[in-house]
């Protein structure tokens, strides 16, 4: 298990402030680099890590220490110092905490979790040769085996920091899951939730009275041949966990939009902007900023975000943006390289309180915008009932509802017209945009009654199911 402690400092921590705060634990520790010099470790005299230090990130975008840490700073760029403690020896935690608070007092900064600060020189009293060796250099895992890599976290939001994205890299290039392991306390962020999609991936509860639990299914869980896998009733299916009960309903909403938008891949594509006008119409203003992992450091550029995509082609991109800190917006965008063109698959979430009302009136405008002008192939809408913040416990909580379904013209066109327009059902299309090639629009209801589903269910079937489909 890992103890993280981060310095929140408004100058960068140059090499003697660096220096300074790797003497945290005297003279007789050495210092190793690791992932190309990306990673600087506080290391036993045998050479075991005691402390992992991140290169500083100058995180440009308001609200991101109070968004991951509850912990505010002062207007303007903070330069952000994330270390990891192994908590398999006993100084390593007060080590993180003196580096991190040698950083501040030089700097003028803080340190989150404020009580792990300190500028007290910690010297190694353990005996570290009786502490197995880690089975892995890699400074996120905790636990790694032949099908699974273990991250302990112990922070009450997980983001999806540049760390788990390392982990998540590592695991997926060698055929292994991710499982990350959590107190029952946890919450995970969207960009994170979204990174564990799809098993054997897992958001590992230990719960003290109820043992260990799936976070997003509820599904009792065992460590059994170095993975953890659901435990099964006398009938074959997984158990739920007791702790796994749904959670009350606070009035927050969450709305939701699911789309994908398709370009030529010629040499004057930006991206970017569909999420742009998405954000515009949804909240005014474009993202505050972007970034390929948590905090998210970067101000919003749709020059910058296309560069790198096209310098990472014809490998996918993953990337997060979120808003302005009045409005809850997070979104995540997977850039792919496919035969039609340059796809861009795009979550966007936005959290409402008791006393706020989801914009529904602006989807249908948004939808023709989209339709018109930035590549939109489908969007889905719905509106669930969750927290404002964008964050999520490790419980219950009821799925999204539809709102609207929104076809491109090309895809109608795909379609059939005439076939398109006349589904079986009480819902009549939209007309948006020019009469003889129109995208189409389907309201759906309010985001209020679940049978929405069903009707979602038999309008694709009907559209799946168009005039000279083989």
């Amino acid at each position: 298990m890992t103890k993280d402690v981060i310095a929140l400092t408004p100058k960068m921590p140059d090499l003697p402030t660096l220096l300074a705060g790797l003497y945290a634990g005297g003279p007789d520790l050495g210092v190793n680099t690791t992932a190309d010099g990306a990673v600087v470790q506080l290391c036993a005299p045998d050479g075991r890590p005691l402390v992992s230090v991140e290169a500083p990130i100058l995180v440009q975008v308001p609200g991101e220490t109070t968004r991951l840490l509850g912990h505010s700073v002062d207007d303007g760029p903070v330069w952000w110092t994330e270390a990891r403690a192994s908590t398999a020896v006993a100084e390593a935690g007060r080590l993180a905490g003196s580096f991190a608070g040698r950083l501040a007092t030089v700097l003028g900064g803080t340190v989150w979790p404020p009580e792990a600060a300190t500028t007290d020189v910690v010297p190694l009293t353990t005996d570290v040769s009786a502490i197995p060796v880690p089975a892995t250099s890699t400074p996120s895992v905790d636990v790694l085996t032949d099908s699974t890599a273990v991250v302990i976290q112990d922070r009450p939001l997980v983001a999806i920091t540049s760390w788990l994205s390392d982990a998540l890299r590592t695991t997926t290039a060698t055929d292994r899951a991710l499982q990350i392991v959590t107190p029952p306390t946890a919450r995970l962020t969207l960009p994170t939730r979204t990174a564990l999609h799809g098993l054997p991936n897992r958001w590992v509860v230990q719960d003290p009275e109820h043992g260990y639990y799936d976070g997003l299914s509820g599904a009792v869980l065992h460590w059994k041949n170095g993975t953890f896998t659901p435990v099964h009733d006398d009938n074959g299916t997984p158990r739920i966990a007791e702790a796994f009960t749904p959670t009350a309903d606070s009035g927050d909403r969450q709305l939701i939009l699911t789309l994908r938008t398709r370009h030529p891949a010629d040499a004057d594509l930006v991206l970017g902007r569909a999420l742009e006008a998405a954000f515009r119409h949804l909240t005014i203003a474009p993202p505050a900023g972007w970034s390929t992992a948590e905090p998210v450091n970067l101000p919003w550029s749709t020059r910058q975000l296309t560069d790198l995509a096209r310098s990472r082609a014809p490998r996918p991109t993953w990337l997060t943006a979120v808003g302005h800190p009045d409005r809850p917006a997070i979104a995540t965008i997977r850039i792919t390289r496919t035969p039609a063109g340059v796809e861009e698959d795009i979550t966007l979430t936005l959290g409402y309180g008791t006393t706020e009302t989801p914009p529904l009136d602006t989807v249908e405008p948004l939808a023709e915008a989209l339709a018109a002008d930035h590549g939109l192939v489908t969007m889905l809408t719905s509106l669930r009932s969750a927290r404002r913040d964008l964050t999520i416990p490790p419980r219950f909580e009821v799925p999204p509802i539809p709102v609207s379904f929104t076809l491109s013209p090309e895809t109608v066109m795909d379609i059939g017209l005439a076939h398109a327009l006349h589904p079986p059902l009480n819902v009549r299309p939209l007309r948006l945009g020019p009469t003889a090639r129109p995208a189409l629009h389907y309201p759906l209801g309010e985001g209020t009654d679940a049978q929405s589903w069903t009707t979602l269910q038999r309008l694709t079937d009907h559209l799946k199911d168009f005039p000279g489909r083989v």
